[in-house]
């Protein structure tokens, strides 16, 4: 598989199913806990995969289909594999004016994914968003929690560049 190849499978290792059990325990008795459920399974386990949906539905006694009515209703919910670096490109007014459009494109041209995708090392993930909220500095472009204001398109080439020699860590 090449280096910079798309996510196109859902396949996940067996999965241990011991933080799913204590995450749900915990609100055993709380009506209305699906929501910090899921928040906390997906932050223990990266993202909600179908075993995993499973394991929540029957651990608080609920069809998986409520589950996952939850998980698509809300977009803070992902169901496949994200990057280890979520690059967000603006594409609200301003930054499309100033050129975030050229900005997508070179995450194309560096990790070839578009928005949604993630690359098959699991490290990118791009996500083209409606508003940052950074007009004044825009085009903008947030990768995880840092943001990048006034680009050119070579210095966000540079800065994807940056993020692609950081080392993998274990």
């Amino acid at each position: 598989m090449a280096e910079n190849e798309v996510i196109e499978t859902e396949e996940q290792q067996e999965f241990d199913p011991t933080m799913c059990d204590e995450i749900c325990a915990k609100y055993q008795d709380w009506p209305g806990a699906t929501i910090p459920v899921l928040q906390e399974t997906q932050d223990a386990y990266g993202y909600l995969f179908p075993e995993l949906v499973e394991r929540i539905a029957d651990d608080m006694n609920m069809s998986p289909h409520q589950i996952y009515g939850v998980i698509t209703f809300y977009a803070q919910f992902y169901t496949k594999p994200r990057g280890k670096y979520i690059i967000r490109v603006c594409r609200g007014t301003a930054c499309h004016v100033q050129g975030s459009g050229r900005i997508s494109e070179i995450v194309k041209e560096e990790f070839g994914i578009g928005d949604g995708e993630t690359t098959a090392d699991v490290k990118f993930t791009l996500e083209e968003v409606s508003c940052i909220g950074a007009c004044g500095m825009s085009p903008v472009i947030m990768i995880n929690n840092s943001t990048y204001g006034n680009l050119k398109p070579e210095d966000a080439r540079k800065i994807f560049k940056d993020y692609a020699s950081l080392p993998d860590e274990g």
